[in-house]
């Protein structure tokens, strides 16, 4: 194997595969190229598909039960109410970058969730959208902040938050992808490097703003919206932005496309918690005057058998003797409680008494290992086209709009890989049968002469590591 070669691992937060591959396709010529001439394949996520922790799941080929990371927040221990924010430091297993530095590669990291608070690495390292506004801590080493400085003065955005005012939105959306490609190009040209990632955020941000504006078979889609052009406005405008980076890549460079999760337009948001309150499983003492997150509510712990943490998928908690401090499901009957509990969720019908396509996962039995405080069910109502609103107040079960601010899209679970080299040549057939977010870690380590570890949940991509090593 050629130990000279490099990769550049472009990250699209949440680009789906179907918008990508079939209806943008022909207007982005230089991703257009790059599957032409190169390899291309819907890439599957992990469950739960949701940016943390599947861009974590990725870079360690390791399930979220591994990880003990199960979304953005997970229970601290199996206390009521309180909760933890996964960052940096909550990844304890090797990440691709941690495995090259053992073969004395050197890596260049921005953006990537969750890089933040930033540690060391061989290389450089830019940290997520996790990163507080205006913190000056954001960069390994630590001088590398000050030289970001300097090239781009105090505009460097980590992420731009969703809002009513969605022109004020684009303007910022815009600003900061301009100013990331500034501090991608000059550090792709600057330092020494044999692994180079980043992840852009902002299509994440802008999929959850406008996806109803340009989705026609989204329930709330307005005909002839003056933002009907927004979202491919902007895959265009990345594209140009690929142009550049494809400019600056030599013979010995591959180049990865790739998304965490995939995207659909949002039916609703189905209230779990007052539907447990519905069945008899979830007890308040009081219920609230006004929409109230849970662990703001009166709950009756004595009474409650389960209760659920809201967002784009459902996770379910039994009340546990022995392990929650007021428990009150005996050990011996958590398999009847959760199994009954799984079959209710399985029949609830949608607004109009339709069919759900609802999913329910046993964590042990999806992940193997559970590290952490693992829910009890993981659900995903609809199939992730009704997100999960865990507040409480709404005197109903569904709601048209989410419960936590501004959403027109979900979380699906088909995303991109594509992968190019300048010397690839057209005459091939390059779409590939679909791969696994879990593949991707072990096929970078293949194309850099690595061998991948043995633990690893994926494998090496067979078609991409002959195509790459018979170029």
């Amino acid at each position: 194997m050629n130990d000279k070669k490099k990769v550049i691992v472009i990250g699209l937060d949440g680009v789906p595969s179907n918008l990508l591959f079939q209806e943008l396709c022909n207007s982005l010529p230089n991703i257009h190229r790059m599957m032409d001439n190169g390899l291309y394949a819907t890439l599957t996520s992990c469950d739960p598909p949701i940016t943390i922790p599947a861009w974590m799941v990725m870079m360690t080929s390791k399930t979220p039960g591994e990880l003990g990371v199960y979304g953005w927040r997970q229970r601290t221990g199996y206390s009521y109410n309180e909760a933890w924010i996964a960052n940096s430091l909550s990844i304890k297993e090797p990440k691709v970058w941690d495995l090259l530095a053992k073969e004395d590669k050197r890596a260049c990291l921005i953006g990537i969730p969750p890089s933040y608070p930033p540690i060391s690495v061989k290389g450089n390292l830019i940290s997520c959208n996790l990163t507080p506004k205006n913190s000056k801590n954001f960069a390994y080493p630590p001088e590398l902040a000050n030289e970001i400085e300097g090239l781009v003065g105090d505009s460097y955005m980590f992420d731009v938050r969703r809002t009513d005012d969605r022109d004020e939105f684009l303007k910022k959306l815009y600003e900061m992808t301009e100013t990331r490609f500034k501090v991608i190009k000059y550090l792709i040209s600057k330092e020494q490097w044999d692994y180079f990632m980043f992840v852009e955020i902002g299509f994440d941000r802008l999929h959850h703003m406008f996806w109803k504006y340009h989705d026609k078979l989204h329930p709330k889609y307005p005909p002839n919206n003056k933002y009907e052009q927004v979202i491919p406005d902007y895959y265009r405008y990345f594209d140009e932005k690929i142009g550049e980076i494809l400019s600056q890549a030599d013979d010995d460079t591959y180049i990865i496309l790739v998304s965490d999760h995939g995207t659909g337009g949002m039916k609703g948001a189905f209230c779990v918690n007052e539907w447990l309150m519905n069945e008899g499983y979830l007890v308040l003492k009081k219920y609230p005057s006004d929409v109230t997150e849970l662990d703001r509510c009166d709950i009756d712990w004595d009474k409650t058998t389960a209760w659920g943490w809201g967002g784009y998928y459902a996770r379910i908690f039994l009340n546990m003797k022995g392990r929650e401090s007021n428990g009150i499901v005996a050990p011996d009957e958590y398999d009847r409680v959760r199994d009954e509990l799984k079959s209710r969720i399985l029949n609830i019908t949608g607004p109009n008494r339709e069919k759900l396509d609802n999913i329910v996962f046993h964590p042990e039995k999806l992940y193997g290992e559970c590290n952490g405080s693992k829910p009890d069910l993981l659900v995903y109502f609809d199939n992730l086209f009704w997100r999960s609103a865990g507040t409480i107040g709404h005197k109903a079960l569904y709601l048209s709009e989410n419960d936590t601010g501004p959403d027109d899209s979900v979380h699906l679970k088909e995303g991109i890989f594509v992968i190019y080299n300048k010397r690839g040549k057209n005459g091939h057939s390059s779409r590939l049968d679909t791969l696994s977010i879990y593949d991707i870690a072990p096929t970078v380590l293949d194309i850099m002469g690595i061998q991948p570890p043995y633990d690893f949940s994926g494998k090496v991509s067979k078609e991409v590591s002959h195509w790459v090593h018979n170029l």
